[in-house]
């Protein structure tokens, strides 16, 4: 009777490692695009910032002349 237990136990675990590689995967899938998002909005901020500075300058410099 144990051993039978015991058995069970070991094919159900067994059974679950698939799932386990598979929600590793996912994980990783979704945490490259995570990261590939936030670098994109990083970037575009970045570029939106810097266009500003550039405008904001050539404005000052012709109120000054």
């Amino acid at each position: 009777m144990h051993n039978k237990i015991i058995l069970i136990l070991a094919l159900g675990m067994m059974l679950c490692l698939p799932a386990c590689a598979e929600l590793k995967q996912t994980g990783k899938e979704i945490g490259h695009t995570t990261k590939n998002v936030t670098t994109a909005i990083g970037h575009g901020t970045r570029d939106t910032v810097k266009a500003i500075g550039q405008e904001t300058k050539e404005v000052i410099d012709e109120i000054k002349e």
